[in-house]
């Protein structure tokens, strides 16, 4: 059986000439077992006619408000009716409404309605594909979570040749199979993701701290792609110049570490997953100095004192959260990542080696290790910290489910 059976997919046509594709499309979303709701923006009735369209998926093709939608009471029902919603084709104009939120027929109020995953496939000749604001459009699209099926390079309509073909229908419908196929994208979707991110900085006077060379990639990259799957995600990050590429990722900054453990500690009662991927101080200056410390003596002490560590305090307070730590280490990894996995009563742990070249801060690739609660070891090869991300998301639904 299929993985569509029974699912519930929302098909928004818009008024681009890669609308006569979509009769294929719709055919192989019934053989699949799909429920398909076909809704046409008044300008795609042009190119395809919606008697075509209802008879291939045997319900009635909407195009523009009424006021009775037969079973249906408005957009906002179509919206939330759906498993997920799919673009195509998804032309300049309308890719153009959707990024900035207008509502001018019926296609774009269930776009903004729609609750569950939205997929669009641009269709377009090549120099409005490969225009600024178009290439703007998509970004932002992105950073809403919506999940692009990027168009193919061949011959369009105009007769000219390049990019901004629609896909063909296989590969649209193989895209969805593989999203629905994907456990960790289903799992996440509405689940609470907390994630640390960064350095701390730890003040000795207005000018001076103790830092380290953290970048925040790595927990930029998770926040990332956890919000790409659907979770609601809070990325507390110490100091970066990073921002994330999904505006709905909530943000919170802070500077030192006990900064970091009470922003930690306001939001793990509602968390589902935390993810400490922070490079947290272990030590702050025992007294801060008022005033910026001058330059006398040939030697000068500093006193630390321990910083709070925020896996611990939350791992002795957890109920059902999923709690993911890190270890940097640089001799005995194995060990050293065991003893803090059992020592913060954490699930799982992903372990950094900087003795792999091509792991640690401020690069752009890295070389990890999971190891579970059970002490199984999941050794990785070096990858991007994209890959990674994915990577460490994917373990984490595994460990999660089973």
């Amino acid at each position: 059986m299929s993985v569509l059976s029974g699912k519930k997919i929302i098909l928004g046509i818009s008024g681009g000439i890669a609308a006569y594709k979509t009769a294929s499309f719709v055919r192989l979303l019934i053989k699949a077992g799909a429920q398909v709701q076909v809704i046409m923006s008044p300008a795609s009735c042009a190119f395809i006619t919606p008697l075509t369209l209802a008879t291939l998926s045997k319900r009635p093709v909407y195009t523009q408000f009424e006021k009775d939608f037969g079973e249906w009471t408005n957009h906002v029902e179509l919206g939330l009716w759906a498993d997920l919603m799919i673009m195509a084709p998804a032309t300049a104009n309308t890719l153009a409404k959707m990024a900035n939120g207008l509502c001018d027929n019926l296609l774009l109020a269930t776009y903004l309605s729609a609750k569950c995953p939205v997929f669009f496939a641009p269709a377009m000749d090549l120099d409005m594909f490969a225009h600024p604001s178009t290439k703007e459009n998509i970004r932002k699209l992105k950073s809403y979570g919506n999940i692009e099926i990027e168009s193919a390079y061949g011959e369009l309509a105009s007769g000219l040749i390049g990019q901004g073909r629609m896909a063909e229908p296989e590969d649209m419908l193989q895209t969805i199979t593989d999203f629905f196929n994907n456990e960790s994208t289903l799992y996440l979707k509405a689940k609470k993701v907390v994630i640390t991110a960064g350095p701390t900085y730890e003040p000795i006077d207005p000018v001076r701290f103790i830092g380290n060379h953290s970048t925040g990639k790595m927990g930029f990259d998770i926040a990332n792609e956890a919000a790409k799957r659907g979770a609601d995600v809070v990325l507390i990050t110490g100091p970066t110049s990073l921002t994330t590429t999904n505006d709905s990722i909530k943000v919170v900054k802070v500077l030192s570490a006990k900064e970091m453990y009470q922003a930690c500690h306001e939001v793990f009662s509602s968390a589902d997953i935390v993810i400490g991927a922070a490079a947290v101080a272990d030590y702050r200056p025992k007294v801060v100095a008022d005033q910026k410390i001058k330059k006398n003596d040939e030697e000068f002490t500093i006193v630390l004192e321990k910083n709070p560590d925020i896996l611990a305090s939350l791992g002795a307070i957890k109920t059902n959260q999923f709690l993911v730590g890190f270890a940097l280490e640089t001799e005995n990894e194995i060990e050293y990542a065991k003893s803090k996995l059992k020592k913060k009563n954490l699930d799982l742990i992903v372990l950094n080696s900087l003795n792999d070249k091509g792991a640690g801060f401020g690069k752009p690739t890295n070389k990890v290790t999971f190891i579970d609660k059970d002490f199984t070891i999941f050794p990785q090869e070096l990858k991007s910290k994209e890959a990674v991300a994915k990577d460490i998301i994917d373990q984490i639904v595994k460990s999660y489910v089973e």
